[in-house]
């Protein structure tokens, strides 16, 4: 239980710092690359693989 806990906390903490990255980013290329990075995070975030 407490090793799924901190397992969906890294998650959270990953996604934060990929949305923190894709907000500072300029170009659009970055951005459509964070956001693809993003979505498996949010995935699992959901519970959903």
């Amino acid at each position: 239980m407490i090793f799924t806990f901190l397992y969906y906390l890294l998650i959270a903490y990953i996604a934060v710092l990929i949305v923190w990255n894709l907000l500072k980013s300029r170009k659009w290329q970055d951005e459509l690359l964070y956001v693809i990075i993003l979505m498996p995070f949010i995935l699992r975030l959901l519970r959903l693989k």
